[in-house]
This record gives structure tokens, C-alpha cells and sequence, in this order.
């Protein structure tokens, strides 16, 4: 993968997957490195390293995969940063543990338009404990995933097809939710008028 381009290489589905993979800086400070976001085929839409903001005091490379020589001349945080958020508006993202991924890269997306297969109550461990996606894989899709440095193309399929895999049950779950929500908000009394 060149790290200096950073262009769409397949189609851009409503629903998307993100997986990223960060190195520490000064402070032991979690930055971004790397970025991968997969469509709803599990197509690659965007890979790509990112250039550390601060210096680099452990590459990680033994999880994260990332050396040295990846992230010379590739695109800034900024750049990056403003690609994936344009990718995601509108859409529905997929991921594992996603809310860090988004941490790093200083971004949010609306809870409702995001299906983390970390905290999909089916899928944990209990009320409060999320599975690992080596574990979820292994055990939903039969894939033996992160066996050595983590690939973020891989560990973004796999949160992919763990959610269509359970898309149904997943989307009906949260309709059920929703209305739940709306049904429990105070109805305002139509007999209560302002006064003049």
C-alpha cells in the first residue's frame, strides 16, 4: 500500500467499516497510523497511513504492524481526518470497540447511525463485558483473525460480516428501543395553553 495516496479504491455502501491502528507519541499518547474502511461487501474503500502529529516513541509494531518507514511521506492527520469523516456522513459505521477509532481521529458520529460489535448486547460477554473480534470471529464467522500483527482490512471485515450476520435481529432490536424511548417521553397536555 502506497502511504503518500490516499484515494477511494472500491464503491462507498450506506453502511461502512472502520478499523485503525494506532502507535504511542510523547506521553504514551495513543495517534493514529493507520486507517481502513471496508464497504458493506467487505471491499476496500480507503487504507491508509497516517502521519504522526508528535514523535513516535513506540511504533507497536508487534500489534499494530506499523514500521518506521509506513508513515514516511504519508497523508497528515488533517487530510486524513477529513477523508473518513466525509466517507461516514450520512452512513451507517461498523466496527469493533469503534468509539476509540473515532477518538483518534477526533471525530464523531451519531449514536444512532453506529453498530459497535463490541457493545451489541448479543455478542458480549454480559451486561458490561465485550468479547474480543479474535473471539467473535472465531466463534460466529469460524475465522482465525489477529494471529500476529493486527490487519485492520481484516478486523474490519470481520466487525462487517458479524453485523450483517446479525443485521436483522441488530436493527429490529434497535427499532424496538426506539420507540420504547419515544413511548416513555412526557406527552405535552393539548388542554394546557399559554395565556396571553
Amino acid at each position: 500500500m502506497a502511504a503518500t495516496r490516499l484515494s477511494l479504491q472500491a464503491s462507498v455502501s450506506k453502511v461502512l467499516a472502520m478499523d485503525c491502528e494506532m502507535v504511542a507519541c510523547a506521553g504514551d499518547v495513543s495517534q493514529i497510523a493507520r486507517v481502513t474502511v471496508v464497504n458493506s461487501d467487505g471491499e476496500c474503500v480507503l487504507d491508509s497511513y497516517v502521519e504522526p502529529r508528535l514523535p513516535v516513541t513506540d511504533y507497536r509494531t508487534a500489534i499494530s504492524g506499523v514500521r518506521p518507514e509506513h508513515l514516511v511521506g504519508a497523508p497528515s492527520f488533517a487530510v486524513v481526518q477529513r477523508t473518513v469523516a466525509d466517507l461516514l456522513k450520512h452512513r451507517v459505521l461498523v466496527g469493533h470497540s469503534v468509539d476509540q477509532d473515532l477518538k483518534v481521529l477526533r471525530l464523531e458520529h451519531p449514536r444512532h447511525a453506529t453498530r459497535d460489535t463490541a457493545h451489541y448486547r448479543p455478542l458480549m460477554r454480559g451486561p458490561r463485558l465485550s468479547n474480543s473480534l479474535k473471539h467473535l470471529a472465531a466463534e460466529h464467522l469460524h475465522l482465525d483473525i489477529q494471529t500476529g500483527e493486527h490487519d485492520p482490512l481484516e478486523d474490519a471485515r470481520a466487525a462487517m460480516s458479524l453485523y450483517k450476520l446479525h443485521a436483522d435481529a441488530w436493527e429490529a432490536w434497535l427499532k424496538e428501543k426506539q420507540a420504547l424511548s419515544r413511548s416513555k417521553r412526557p406527552k405535552k397536555d393539548a388542554s394546557l395553553k399559554r395565556k396571553k
